[in-house]
């Protein structure tokens, strides 16, 4: 029984085995298409003549080497297939060619051909061809590798190593129509040939970045790109009546003047190609009409067709803005920093701003010199700016320079709040040990802020002006809908502590005085300042949140450098420059190097004669003032200068 069963099952297993599919390459290998022979040193042959044999596909076969001779007598073949072979260069078939107007040649997934050499085709010159070269192991397509043909259709798809193509690549040939580079590494196309192109594919090219000159594409009726921008090239591009390459075309073309009936276009196509070869393409019969450029993906709302700044008012705004917030805020740094009195709060706070603003500078600085270099053809520069590094820079500095000058006004305004409020009970004012810890929070998270979209929360590609416009994901709503939320939080905070700080200061005994006027003036300007700097930032927050864009990029862009940047420019004149605690270091920073020496000597006895002063009238029993004078002593404080060293304890 042992035996037996043993023998069953070994039978049933032989059945099963031979109910399996077989492996690629198994049963396939193991035969050669008739005529064809495959000698055992991976050398293929089909000797002719075969009467009736019209198509022949190699597929799967252990074939190293096709000889020069393996197709002469196949004079009837329209179309061969060569897929899934171990060939390592192109097969000569020029001597198979039948007198039919079409013949296909298809090389396919053969992963050991890496170029295609010059005149690899030649001797085809009597005949047009549709030549399907998809899914090989290329990586280079060489000067006159189509020498000698008339190509109807070239596809390079599915290469995914090809890398160059030599800018002589169609030069001996005639065409392509028909061009497909789809998933590729192209980083260029030639700059030869492209006249005769009629429909030009490449989908998922993302290293296609540049197009050639679009003057080069004369006969282009249908192009489908990788990138939208790409398209913005062929808007307004002046289309001809279809120029046919084709001999067999010529004298049909100068008919067009004539009336052609759409039946005898039809013939003739039926004609020329099988009508297996026609599925899945869309020809257009209308020869003798006004030819229509189509070409898709479209540029959406956050891409429009046009340049970096959209017009040319801002183009010269932008860089005077640029300038002046630079060089401003530098200004303030260095005085500031280079100063002979002691570093106090509200100077220490003003440093931080200036910093954020003169970062706010370098980001308009970056977008107006690369406005300046692709001016006019920054469609073939959207990609590479938009996906490079240098958008990315961009887009850190504009976030992190607006979130830290955004957190630092508020401190600031709450530090210039605490003061006044408590400007009796010295023990509760700010003090730098607690400044510094405040200021080190508010930078971490402006970087943490300005990282995220780096490392794909959001995103800096979405638009030329390199904001994180992109919220493709939950992830990304949150992200922009936080810096919206925080930026009106600070305004109102803003608002709030200056409506208080006006408050504090009034005495209710005396009416108000021109003082107290020009101070209520000063807040405005610095609440409207915070206000038109902050607004657009919610602009762009609510419009991206909602994939809605509630103005156009191109309108956008007004607000982004009429009023984006305001606070940068107008901080350091509002906060320093317009002070006479500034002018003072000013002056006195200048004449360190020999200028305004006499301006510098009257700061320094005017600060002499100040400190003396408070010495001498110090406060003192019923002298002692009101709690209101106090708090408006310390706003003017706030907004001109006082002594910083603090009167002895000996006057």
């Amino acid at each position: 029984m042992g035996p037996r069963f043993l023998a069953l099952w070994r039978l049933l297993g032989l059945l099963l085995l031979l109910q399996l599919p077989p492996l690629p390459g198994a049963l396939h290998r193991a035969r050669c298409p008739e005529p064809c022979t495959c000698a055992t040193n991976g050398a293929l042959s089909c000797p002719g003549p075969r009467t009736g044999l019209t198509r022949l596909s190699l597929t799967y076969l252990p074939v190293k080497v096709i000889p020069s001779q393996a197709f002469r007598g196949l004079n009837e073949i329209v179309k061969m297939s060569i897929c899934n072979t171990g060939i390592r260069k192109l097969p000569d078939v020029t001597k198979i060619f039948s007198l039919e107007f079409n013949f296909i040649l298809e090389i396919c997934d053969n992963l050991h051909i890496t170029t295609i050499p010059g005149n690899a085709f030649q001797g085809m010159n009597n005949e047009s061809i549709t030549l399907k070269l998809y899914g090989n192991g290329l990586q280079e397509v060489q000067s006159h590798a189509f020498n000698g043909t008339t190509l109807i259709s070239l596809e390079l798809k599915e290469n995914i190593y090809l890398k160059k193509m030599h800018n002589g690549a169609f030069q001996g040939a005639t065409g392509p129509s028909i061009l497909d580079i789809s998933s590729t590494k192209l980083q260029a196309l030639p700059s030869y040939g492209l006249e005769s192109i009629q429909t030009l594919i490449a989908t998922a090219s993302y290293s296609l970045k540049k197009l050639p000159s679009r003057e080069k594409f004369t006969n282009l009726l249908d192009a489908t790109l990788t990138y939208p921008s790409h398209c913005c090239a062929f808007r307004n591009l002046p289309t001809k009546k279809q120029n046919f390459s084709f001999s067999i075309f010529e004298n049909f073309s100068k008919q067009c003047e004539s009336t052609v009936r759409k039946s005898n276009n039809e013939t003739l196509y039926s004609a020329i190609f099988a009508e297996s070869e026609l599925n899945g393409w869309d020809y257009d019969y209308g020869f003798c009409s006004p030819k229509t450029l189509r070409c898709a993906p479209e540029p959406d709302a956050f891409n429009p067709c046009e340049d970096i700044m959209g017009y040319d008012f801002l183009r010269v705004l932008i860089w005077l803005i640029n300038i002046l917030a630079i060089m401003g805020n530098a200004t303030v740094l260095v005085v500031l920093l280079t100063s002979r009195y002691k570093l106090t709060v509200p100077r220490f706070l003003m440093c931080n701003l200036s910093f954020a603003d003169f970062c706010m500078g370098l980001y308009l600085l970056l977008i107006a010199s690369v406005d300046s270099q692709t001016k006019g053809q920054y469609y073939n520069h959207a990609i590479d700016w938009q996906t490079g590094s240098g958008c990315s820079a961009a887009g850190f500095f504009t976030v992190f320079a607006s979130e830290l000058s955004v957190y630092t006004l508020t401190v600031i305004t709450l530090e210039r709040w605490h003061t006044i409020t408590y400007a009796v009970q010295l023990d509760q004012k700010l003090r730098l040990r607690h400044a510094i810890p405040i200021m080190l929070a508010g930078w971490l998270f402006s970087i943490l802020i300005a990282m995220l979209p780096l490392v794909g929360i959001s995103n800096y590609m979405k638009v030329s002006i390199c904001l994180p416009m992109d919220v493709e994901t939950p992830l990304s709503q949150v992200y922009i809908l936080i810096i919206l939320i925080l930026n009106v939080v600070a305004f109102i905070i803003i608002c709030a502590c200056y409506i208080k700080i006006y408050f504090a200061v009034q005495n209710p005994e005396l009416m108000a005085t021109h003082k107290d006027t020009k101070i209520a003036k000063k807040m405005a300007v610095l609440i409207f300042t915070d206000f038109t700097c902050m607004a657009p930032i919610s602009f762009f927050a609510i419009s991206a949140a909602f994939k809605v864009p509630l103005i156009t990029v191109t309108n956008s862009k007004v607000l982004l450098v009429l009023f984006y940047p305001v606070n940068s420019c107008a901080n350091p004149f509002l906060y320093a420059i317009f002070t006479k605690a500034f002018r003072r270091d000013f002056f006195l920073l200048l004449s360190k190097f020999g200028f305004c020496k006499r301006r510098a000597e009257l700061y320094r006895r005017k600060d002499v004669s100040a400190y003396t002063s408070n010495c001498k009238n110090g406060f003192a029993g019923s002298n002692k003032p009101s709690q209101s004078s106090l708090r408006l002593t310390t706003l003017h404080s706030q907004y001109s200068t006082t002594p910083d060293k603090p009167c002895c304890k000996k006057c």
